[in-house]
Formats: structure tokens, sequence, C-alpha cells
């Protein structure tokens, strides 16, 4: 009978080695294929993949970049001069505009004579900037096809603007979206963290058994409420109120967000700082009481001390799902991809935009890397935020020791 029984004790043993074993190895192969699959946007070409620019070979220019390009086919910029080129007026090409400069004949009843026609109107137009597919350029085009150049860091990190989708180059400036992460989930903590850390000592310390019994059940059923039924509720009643309040255009602005995400965040913040608190042993307690110390005095120099690292699992938990979370987000802080300055703007977040976009997004694209690389800045994000706070929590730790 030992035998069997230690027999046992050695298989659960090993089962449990293999479970953990197994469970880093898939959470490590996840991370991996996430960072393979992003770092794939800086193989990409600043220009839509399938299509080229093409100017006049007399032209002196040679590059632009992604944002200057997309300011020429905005026609915010309309002169070479203004890219280092000559003092003329820029006139722009789309494959779409081909028919405005040459007749259906000339084209060819089977379009045979595109790339022809494409070489025709680049060579008799000096000022010209040509966007058309790569499969139409003539082999003797004597026009200058402009360097593609590659996606680099630089213009991912550091640039303002998210158009995924822009033609003829995509801009995938991901600054606004790191900042609207940022902006939604700090202002989502300091609103949840102060209440919750204040529900979990009252239900720890100062409730009665009674009303501990009412408040628990109702607080951890609200952690069950489905995620998308808060993103109604902020729709219908905090959007509503903070426009009104505000006297703002539109309520769907970062602060939507950030209370709907302090309201998401509170049952767990509540849940496990209310479990740490109660776990500091009675002795501890009784020995700061019998020193003459008072109740309150006892729960902010000895409590709350004896149980930071549960608080912060609370934080880090609380941080965790607000900077994760996607639907209630994307529904109230009107999904706007621009630099925010107050929270009483519209937003974007990094969840809520690839949340919207990786369903319209080809597999293996430009977009579609992208959005995979959107999903590792979010995890550092993450990381970072949950190591920051782990070492402040370690250092008051030491400091109160």
């Amino acid at each position: 009978m030992k035998f069997l029984k230690k027999v046992m004790e050695v298989i659960v043993e090993k089962l449990l080695l293999v479970s953990g074993f197994t469970t880093s190895i898939v959470i490590l192969l996840i991370v991996i294929f996430l960072f393979k699959e992003g770092a794939g946007l800086f193989n990409a070409d600043d220009v839509e993949e399938g299509y080229l620019l093409a100017v006049h070979p007399e032209n002196p220019v040679t590059k632009l970049s992604p944002q200057q390009i997309i300011d020429i086919f905005d026609v915010e910029i309309t002169n070479w001069k203004e890219v280092g080129g000559k003092d003329e007026e820029i006139v722009v090409f789309r494959f779409s505009d081909l028919t405005s400069y040459v007749s259906e004949e000339e084209l060819g009843a089977d379009f045979e004579f595109v790339p022809q026609s494409i070489r025709k109107v680049v060579a008799d137009h000096p000022a010209i900037i040509a966007y058309f597919p790569e499969q139409y350029l003539a082999p003797d085009f004597d026009g200058k096809v402009l360097d593609k150049g590659k996606i680099t860091p630089s213009q991912f990190f550091g640039g303002k603007e998210w158009y995924p989708t822009s033609q003829p180059s995509p801009l995938f400036g991901v600054l606004p979206l790191i900042l609207g992460t940022l902006w939604v989930s700090f202002g989502a903590i300091l609103i949840a963290l102060p209440f919750g850390l204040a529900v979990a000592i009252y239900l720890a310390e100062l409730a009665g058994e009674p009303i501990r019994k009412i408040l628990k059940p109702v607080i951890e059923l609200l952690a069950g409420i489905p995620l998308v039924v808060y993103g109604f509720f902020g729709l219908v009643v905090i959007v509503p109120l903070i426009q009104r309040v505000f006297s703002l255009p539109v309520g769907e602005t970062g602060l939507a967000g950030s209370i709907v995400l302090a309201i998401m965040a509170l049952p767990t913040i509540i849940t496990v700082a209310e479990d740490a608190i109660r776990n500091t042993p009675r002795a501890v307690k009784e020995s700061s009481l019998a020193l003459g110390a008072t109740h309150w005095q006892t729960i902010y120099r000895v409590i709350i001390p004896y149980s930071m690292s549960g608080i912060t699992a609370a934080a880090v938990l609380g941080i965790g799902r607000a900077i994760g979370e996607t639907m209630a987000v994307l529904m109230v802080t009107g999904n706007s991809a621009v630099m925010p300055r107050t929270l009483l703007e519209p937003i974007r977040t990094i969840p809520a935009t690839i949340a919207a976009e990786l369903g319209e997004a080809p597999a293996g694209g430009t977009h579609y890397q992208a959005l995979f690389l959107l999903g590792c800045v979010l995890f550092l994000l993450t990381l970072i935020i949950s190591v920051i706070v782990e070492c402040v929590s370690t250092g008051k730790r030491k400091g109160g020791l």
C-alpha cells in the first residue's frame, strides 16, 4: 500500500512537471511567433506592395519619404522644390488617370499597350510623378523609378500618423496608439486603484461579517459580467454624461475609456488586495495594537506594508486588464488614431486597433505584420509596467523594514 502511494506521488509529481514545462514552452513559442511575424514589417517597402513610383528622367529627385509621398498625393506638397527638385508644379498621375491622357484606341483592344502608354505619359510630362502597378512597367521605360526604401523602426515607433491602408504609401506611426493606450490605462488605474484599495481595506478590516457576506459575492460577480456589457453601459450612460458635463461635441473620449476600464478593473483589484490584507497574521495585528497603535495606525503602518506584495499583484492584474482590454474601449473612446493631448478627445488604443483591423488585413501583408508588431509593443508595455510596479513595491517594503 505504501509502495503504491509512493508511486502515485511520483506520477503526480512528474505530471505536474511536464504540465509546467509544456505550458512554459507554449508561452515561449507564442512570444517567438509574435515577434517573428512583427519583425517582418521592417523588410517591407515604403510604397504599397506591387506598385511603384516613377518620375521624368530629368527630375533630380531619387527618393521620397512616406510622409512626403502622402503629402504630394494629398496635394499638400505641390512644388518639386519642396522635396529637393526643380521649381515646377507637381503633376500627380495615378493609374486610374490613364484614360485622361491617352485614348482607348491607344491602349489596345486587350490593353496590351498600357505599358507603352504609361511610358509615353511620363516622357511627355517633366513634372510628373506616376503611381502604377509594377506589371505595367515597359521593358524600354526610360523614366526614373524612385527608390522604394524600407520601413524603418524610427518611422514605426516615432511616426505620428497611423494610416495603414493609405495609397500609395501606408503610414505606420505607432506613437498615437502607444500614447492613447497609456493615457487610458493610467487614467483607469488612477481611478480604480485608490477606490479598490479602500474597498479592500473596508472589507478586510472594518466591515461586519453580515455586510462582508453580501458585498464580497456581489463584487466577485461583477468580474464575471461580459466585457461588451461594460462597453454598452459606457456607451449609454458614461459617454452622454461626459458630453453634457464638459460640453463636448462627442462623448467618446479617453476619459470615457478610463472610467469604463476602472469599473472593469475594480473587482480584480478589490478581490486580490482584500485576500492579501486578510492573510496578515493575527499576531502581527495584535502586537501593533498592544504597543498602543490605533486601528488606523495598524492598518497604515503594519497591515498594508505586510500585504504589499498582494496589493502589488492586484495593481499589476488591474493594469494588465486595463492595457489589454479591447471591445469596451473600442466602443467608448471614439477610435481615432490621433496624437492625444487630453483625455477629453477621441483616441485609439493598441488592442482596439488590432481588433478593428486584423480581420481586414491580408495574411502576410505589410498591414498584417504591422498589427503583429503592435502586439509585440503591447506585450513589452505590459512587461515594463509590471516590472516598474514590482520595483516600486519592493522599494517600499525595504523602506518599511
